[in-house]
């Protein structure tokens, strides 16, 4: 029989149950209600996650590259009748999930590209280390037809704690120094499944965007004297003509210096460096901020628009109360059937080339109606 153990309660009054799958993997059900498990806990294989990844340092870019050969073996855009993140329907045929009363789950990734318990590789290349970190799951509905939008304000309240929860609980293990939640969606992103689901990818180093950042931020609060979000939301709140919305408590906007077309950028107003520092009605203003700024883009052009969210929180290796907390989406369409690549200046020069102004791709998705992305 697999174990179970609840959590301590989450933040605002969510619940949380601790399992550990057949293979050894650990998985944790989150729910709006008490959790509720009606079969055993599933794993594809019996047989415990053999990774042995590592990583080699870029002497050119200054950057970290890891290496996970046996990823090659993941599952790729299986048949409908095989959904390796639905809930089990028959035992002779397990998935991830079991069946029961919840709203989302996180679990260990059975091809992970970074390992906590990653062994040191056999003596070879100067600048080549053990790839040490975590890669988790998190699968935010039972559901495989519906998109991260069709969840209620609430449920995604709900996954912005489980982000925060995840967070804390790496930083915990003392190995871990970024954090970062991602959703990849559509096969112009290269998602390998189609069930709604996000991962996370925990750092045993800050990665090169969040030391950028991190770097930025600190000199701005040291040349100004409060920190770089205070005058932002500022600044959009003036000009107005980039905010998609304003909850109040939370907005979305199109920012002044987007990357892509329809770059949306979904932010709290008062400045915060993790999603735990979120109060309770902060991370239900984010939910619906950023239900609605999703939406918009499904009813941009009237499909299911292919993007990436990542959710930007401070390094973890020592307190960062400058650094802004914020989820930035990039939408890969830039026009209906118009994707958008990343090409000689992006790559090469990481540089990026914008068609279009942001102030009139925010009011381009200010028109969107409310309904235009249903069905879809």
């Amino acid at each position: 029989m697999t174990t179970e153990s609840t959590t301590a309660a989450l933040p605002g009054g969510y619940h949380a149950a601790d399992f550990t799958k057949p293979d050894g993997r650990a998985m944790t059900l989150y729910g709006l209600a008490p959790i509720r498990v009606d079969s055993e806990i599933p794993s594809p294989s019996p047989d415990p996650v053999d990774a042995r990844p590592l990583m080699r340092w870029h002497p050119v870019r200054g950057e970290w590259v890891m290496y996970a050969a046996h990823r090659m073996g993941r599952t790729f855009l299986p048949p409908p009748e095989y959904n390796p993140l639905a809930p089990t329907r028959d035992p002779e045929h397990p998935t991830e999930l079991p069946r029961g009363e919840y709203d989302i789950a996180v679990f260990d990734n059975r091809f992970p590209s970074l390992t906590l318990t990653a062994p040191d590789p056999e003596p070879g290349p100067a600048g080549t280390r053990a790839g040490v970190g975590k890669c988790e799951v998190v699968v935010f509905s039972q559901s495989a037809q519906g998109r991260l939008c069709d969840l209620t304000d609430e449920q995604i309240s709900l996954l912005l704690a489980v982000w925060a929860d995840r967070t804390t609980r790496l930083a915990e293990t003392g190995q871990i120094n970024a954090v970062l939640p991602f959703e990849n969606r559509g096969v112009e992103v290269g998602v390998t499944l189609h069930h709604p689901h996000g991962q996370i990818y925990a750092y045993d180093h800050v990665p090169p965007v969040a030391a950028r950042a991190a770097a930025q931020m600190d000199a701005y609060v040291a040349e100004h004297g409060r920190p770089w979000l205070e005058d932002f939301i500022q600044e959009e709140r003036a000009a107005e003509d980039r905010i998609i919305r304003d909850d109040g408590a939370a907005l979305s906007v199109v920012p002044l210096f987007a990357r892509y077309t329809f770059e949306t950028w979904v932010l709290p107003t008062r400045p915060v460096s993790l999603l735990s520092d979120l109060s309770d009605a902060e991370r239900l203003s984010m939910a619906r901020v950023l239900r609605d700024a999703l939406r918009r883009l499904d009813g941009l052009f009237g499909v299911r628009m292919p993007y990436l969210m990542t959710v930007h929180q401070a390094p973890l290796d020592t307190p960062r109360p400058a650094f802004p907390l914020h989820i930035e989406i990039y939408p890969y369409l830039r026009a209906p059937g118009r994707l958008k690549f990343l090409a000689g200046t992006e790559q090469g020069a990481g540089e990026f080339a914008n068609d279009k102004f942001p102030e009139v791709a925010a009011a381009e998705l200010r028109a969107v109606p409310d309904t235009a992305g249903d069905g879809l």
